[in-house]
């Protein structure tokens, strides 16, 4: 009931609401038009009575405290209004569906999401948003705000002053009714089940909210916390690119094909042009082009506002020659099918990439592009012959294993603004990638690199689908050139679940063959779907865990017409170790012997083998009993999976720094998309100078300066910048002590400051910068110990010689009867070197965890089969885990293994969830005796398995 109550309009109940018209959810945009009117009809004009012909309406509220007057369009919501007429950006507009919770504030007192409820409804109430807990000074800020500082309780942060808002009102309501006692987990699940965080900070929230109720950040000078951009993130002052507003901007929208494959026979770009306010109109399909998916691009307008926008949309009118379409990989490979592209050797460069890394040439056969083999300086037919042998006299363990499509629906939704001045651009982009978004539009637009500027700072998560030139950044641009004035494009949450991305779905035929109890061979068979995407690879993951060289290992793309994949957080990793280490284990239960032993006999990798011996003393493992122990309706079972990455660097990668009378600044263009890296560049260079971490403000998200920095991508951007911000604090330092010697201060740098060469007290650094000119140095990221695997970097990228490891443990609870699989608790063994920033590391771990939970038990794209629409369009009917999925969560960091490594740190991002669907599914065979082929683990298929 709470959480219905939520998602009613103030003042009259759901019935008599939705009888206006205006109920968001009965206002959702054709899923193909992009929120044009279907087939460019004309909107209805509103009947007699209905609030959008009643024209404006004035009310009179209190609005974070003080008195406000307006005029709100009959039909505005109360988002549209406090974020486009008051500035507010601490409001967050995401699903516009009531589902994520973002856009909360309260009224009244009691907390509500706006993007359901009319602006007229707010006249005679007291509204208190984001702002009115307090702004970026922790000294200022509500208990809440310091909690969630204090236990790190975001990431990207586009959610977090939505759940601020909520856990403030609930906080406030405990205390007042319960003192400082201690709500239990599912008190917080209760309160917040109305949110989503898409990074998956859960678990620190739950631990965030309870103390804060415990009273254990009342005081504000007791506050510690290691997220330099914090405090801007739960006060709501971050502001993110669907944030920005330039005087004159206009609204770019786009026309998407409301068909899988069709023809287009004609546009009246005339029409739209003449539609009033509408100021530009591009086209992306020719007469006679043809669309190869739903939701692909065919035209786009910048108009006044959105109503102009669709306007203009609607009067495009276009008319199209409907073709036949694959929109399954069933039917990509039946006899006759069509293909998605003309047969040739190759679909590169017409076809998108599915994958970060290069795409490697293949053949194509109809519908399928392969095989693109990953056993380069192995032996695949040695691998075949030795599981061919094991068949007779040895141990096989075979099988073929499915992985479903995973939207990465980031919650900010990918969206651009350009601005054109001359011959020169400014961006600002939801990206994980200013660099190389700046050069691609460089090289597109043929653009001096200096004539175009990318800001980035805040991104609301990325995942993987945000680097480089996308398609609303490319139209923002182009309609900012023909309109001569700025122009937002941004994605609604349809279009971002249609076309903001996705994991390609995996299907993995392996088998494995054991002989005298060692890994003899492996066979494996990776097919991707990624829709008219190509470049799936999922092989060379399996090269990089046990020890053999006799591997056969190929990926095949499999074509539909369907929207292009995209890499999402160690891209094939889930479902490589998912078919790898369900293997693995069926080959342990036919030797009869534990999984983790033959693990460790089978697995090279130092840094895993410390972490077995982390596993074994866990009790939740040691203590699992046999599989299938429990008979009743619900049964517990523990699994484990390992998996692995590569330790990725930015060879290139520059930190700059400046020390003057003001302080220290570190800048580097990089961008941090929630995973930390400003603060580890912080926390970086403070401790080289021997100073709090608060005296280095940091500098990222931009491209200004030409300080080249890494993408936030491959899990690359802790291995980059810590070794160039240390390289740039010892060349800080030298230069300090030759200022100090200019200004009679004779000594070596210490922490801290200067130590005169005679002794005495150490004079420091604001005494030796009082009054001094800015000194500015620049570091780099120098070569490590061992020499990287190729020489020479790739895209910015070269990969190290030791690959960083992990271990997943997972206890899952099945009810039988319903087929719901639940996660109890879990643990992650992590090498990856030194751990710059504990807490932000750990939260990290939890995120995919979390992230990965959703992959393999909830997360289920649904296409219609005939059309190739997309059924699951909001984030009610496409379910990501929310606050109550989340699960207690342990996290063991081995730092041993990486000495070699400069800085002694790599990535995490990426491999921290690669095994966690493998440990799921081997934790459901211990639960029920019965192998789980396929994920997501619905009620559907959890029932059939178990039949």
């Amino acid at each position: 009931m709470a959480e219905l109550s939520r998602r009613l309009f103030i003042g009259g109940s759901l019935l008599g609401v939705a009888g206006t018209g205006v109920v968001a959810r009965g206002a959702e945009p054709e899923e193909g038009g992009g929120g044009g009117t279907p087939e460019g009809a004309a909107p209805p004009e509103p009947p007699s009575g209905h609030p959008r012909a009643m024209g404006a309406v004035p009310i009179a509220l209190v609005l974070d405290g003080a008195d406000e007057e307006a005029t709100v369009g009959a039909d505005e919501t109360a988002l549209h209004w406090l974020r486009r007429g008051c500035g507010i950006t601490g409001v967050k507009e995401s699903c516009g569906a009531g589902t994520c919770g973002a856009c909360t504030v309260t009224v009244d007192g009691v907390p509500q999401v706006t993007c359901l409820l009319p602006a007229m409804a707010l006249h005679g109430t007291r509204v208190g948003t984001v702002r009115a807990l307090g702004g970026p000074d922790p000294a200022t800020m509500h208990p809440v705000q310091r909690a969630f500082l204090a236990h790190d309780a975001l990431q990207c942060g586009f959610c977090t002053p939505g759940f601020v808002v909520e856990a403030a009102a609930f906080h406030d309501r405990w205390r007042s009714n319960h003192g400082t006692a201690e709500p239990s987990r599912d008190d917080v699940a209760a309160a917040l089940a109305g949110h989503l965080c898409r990074c998956g900070a859960y678990e620190n929230i739950h631990a965030a909210v309870i103390a804060a109720c415990k009273g254990e950040h009342d005081d504000p000078a007791a506050l510690s916390f290691d997220r330099v951009d914090g405090p801007d993130k739960v006060s709501g002052t971050a502001e993110y690119t669907v944030d920005v507003q330039l005087p004159g901007m206009l609204v770019g929208l786009a026309y998407r094909s409301p068909h899988a494959h069709a023809r287009l026979q004609g546009l009246d770009e005339r029409a739209a042009r003449q539609v009033r306010g509408v100021r530009a109109v591009l086209r992306r399909i020719p007469d006679g082009g043809e669309v190869r998916y739903p939701g692909q691009e065919v035209a786009a307008v910048a108009a006044d506002d959105e109503a102009a926008a669709r306007a203009g949309l609607a009067a495009l009118a276009p008319k199209w020659e409907v073709l036949t379409a694959v929109t399954t990989m069933e039917a990509s490979q039946a006899p006759g099918a069509p293909a998605v592209y003309p047969r040739r050797a190759d679909v590169r460069p017409e076809a998108p990439a599915a994958s970060e890394g290069p795409v490697l040439p293949a053949g194509l056969d109809g519908n399928l592009r392969g095989p693109t083999s990953t056993s380069i300086l192995a032996k695949p037919r040695a691998g075949r012959k030795a599981v061919e042998e094991a068949a007779v006299s040895g141990v096989v363990a075979a099988g073929t294993w499915r992985m479903g499509v995973q939207l990465h629906t980031t919650l900010e939704p990918h969206a651009a603004v350009a601005r054109w001045s001359g011959e020169a651009v400014e961006v600002w982009a939801s990206t994980q990638s200013v660099g190389w978004l700046a050069e691609d539009v460089a090289q597109r637009w043929k653009l001096p690199r200096e004539a175009v500027t990318v800001h980035g700072r805040f991104v609301g998560g990325a995942f993987g689908a945000k680097a480089g030139l996308q398609h609303e950044i490319a139209l923002a641009i182009e309609l900012a050139r023909e309109a001569g004035a700025p122009v937002r494009v941004a994605l609604s949450r349809p279009e971002e679940l249609l076309v903001g991305g996705f994991r390609p779905g995996q299907q993995v035929e392996l088998a494995l063959g054991v002989a005298d109890g060692q890994l003899a061979g492996l066979t494996q068979r990776a097919y991707g779907e990624s829709g008219v995407a190509v470049g799936n690879l999922i092989g060379y993951l399996a090269r990089i865990v046990y020890d053999t060289p006799r591997k056969d290992l190929d990926d095949y793309d499999v074509l539909t017409n369907g929207p292009p994949g995209k890499p999402m957080r160690g891209p094939g990793g889930p479902a490589s170790f998912f078919a790898l280490e369900t293997a693995v284990d069926m080959a342990a239960q036919q030797l009869g012997e534990d999984p983790v032993a033959v693990r460790r006999r089978w697995d090279p990798n130092v840094v895993r083998q410390h972490l077995y011996d982390w596993v074994e003393a866990l009790p939740a493992y040691k203590d699992r009993g046999p599989v299938g122990a429990d008979t009743g309706r619900f049964r517990r079972g523990t699994g484990l999976a390992i998996g692995g990455w590569f330790e990725f660097y930015d060879p290139n990668t520059q930190v700059e720094l400046e020390a003057g009378p003001e302080g220290f600044l570190a800048r580097c263009n990089t961008q941090d998309v929630g995973t930390g890296v400003a603060s580890v560049l912080a926390h970086t260079v403070a401790a080289s100078l021997g100073v709090p971490v608060g005296a280095v403000r940091v500098e990222v998200g931009s491209n200004a300066g030409d300080v080249h920095g890494p993408a936030a991508a491959g899990s690359r951007s802790t291995a980059s910048v810590v070794p160039a911000a240390q390289d740039a604090a010892e060349r800080l330092l030298r230069e300090l002590e030759d200022l100090g010697r200019d200004r009679g201060i004779d000594g070596s740098a210490v922490p801290g400051g200067l130590q005169p060469e005679g002794g005495g007290a150490v004079v420091p650094w604001a005494e030796v910068l009082a009054g001094a000119s800015t000194v500015r140095v620049r570091g780099r990221r120098k070569r490590d110990h061992k020499a990287a695997v190729v020489p020479f970097a790739f895209i910015d990228t070269k990969i190290g010689r030791v690959f960083p490891g992990v271990v997943n443990v997972t206890t899952v609870e099945v009810d039988t009867r319903l087929g719901r699989v639940s996660v109890v608790e879990g643990w992650c063994g992590l090498g990856v070197g030194r751990i710059v920033c504990p807490a932000l590391a750990e939260n990290q771990l939890k995120g995919a965890f979390v992230q990965n939970v959703g992959l393999s038990l909830y997360e289920e794209r649904r296409l219609d089969p005939a059309t190739g629409r997309l059924l699951s369009h909001n984030l009610d009917d496409y379910r990501v885990p929310g606050i109550g999925d989340s699960a207690p969560y342990h996290v063991h960091f081995e730092e041993r293994g990486f000495e070699h490594v400069r800085g002694g740190s790599v990535g995490l991002g990426e491999i921290g969830g690669v095994a966690v669907a493998g440990s799921i599914g081997n934790a459901f065979h211990h639960a029920t005796g019965k192998r789980a082929f396929h994920m997501p683990l619905t009620p559907k298929t959890v029932l059939e398995v178990l039949r």
